[in-house]
């Protein structure tokens, strides 16, 4: 059994991520700590297809002779790009969330929830 885990570590790895991310979402009050537990969600899915995508012994999809292609020998380019623009995605999400938790402590004084929902404003 400890084999079988052990050759599924990626699965592991991308568990143990999210479920990270997933606690630090729920269980924090403060925005700063939520955001860190969402770019760790979205780094744990980013990991999750890049490995998915990924094949033992491919090669990069670039075709000189028509005359025998052979799909099996050629990874899968399409995970690894969507997955480019993910990041990208995340990055710029991040920015403006740190942005907006800036903003939103220049004008309550405080990053915690519970106290920015008491607020009278």
């Amino acid at each position: 059994m400890l084999e079988l885990w052990l050759s599924r570590l990626n699965f592991l790895v991308f568990a143990f991520l999210f479920l990270w991310g997933l606690y630090f979402m729920i269980t924090h009050h403060n925005l700063i700590k939520k955001l860190i537990g969402m770019y760790l969600l979205q780094t744990s899915i980013i990991f999750l297809f890049v490995t998915l995508g990924a094949k033992t012994g491919g090669t990069v999809p670039v075709v000189f002779d028509t005359g025998s292609i052979r799909p099996e020998l050629y990874t899968n380019p399409l995970p690894t790009a969507l997955m480019l623009t993910a990041i990208v995605v995340g990055v710029s999400t991040l920015g403006v969330s740190l942005s907006l938790a800036v903003r939103i402590y220049r004008h309550y004084h405080t990053l915690d929830e519970d106290e920015i929902a008491r607020s009278p404003e």
